[in-house]
């Protein structure tokens, strides 16, 4: 394989993961978390039904604002009577962020970044 069929073929690769993660948080705004079990399922949606969760479409595009990049996971938890978004973002610069935000509001809680460095935490 040559060098430009091999950054082809890797290229294509990366469109393809790109496509298969917009097709499933296509999905996500329906349901706003990918629950382990149907009891959590149905925790999350009366919390989003009840006005206590924002729809994942739009803490996404709050989010997108000011944190440009992918979307790689997302997870909704409830701690301590608090519901938080949990987010895995790639920036454009190849920095992975981890941010998480209250469920409520979209208001950022905090935020941690990773590059080729040991952690670096970010506090806000």
């Amino acid at each position: 394989m040559t060098p430009r069929t091999h950054l082809l073929h890797s290229s294509i690769r990366r469109g393809m993961a790109s496509a298969m993660a917009a097709v499933l948080l296509a999905g996500l705004p329906m349901a706003p978390a990918l629950a382990s079990d149907r009891g959590d399922h149905e925790r999350a949606r009366q919390a989003m039904t009840s006005g206590q969760v924002l729809p994942l479409r739009t803490v996404l595009e709050r989010l997108e604002r000011e944190h440009p990049g992918q979307v790689l996971e997302v997870e909704l938890e409830q701690d301590e009577g608090q519901w938080i978004y949990e987010v895995k973002l790639l920036q454009n610069d190849g920095q992975l962020l981890k941010i998480k935000l209250d469920a409520r509001t979209a208001a950022v809680l905090s935020s941690r970044a990773r590059s080729g460095h040991p952690d670096r935490a970010r506090p806000r």
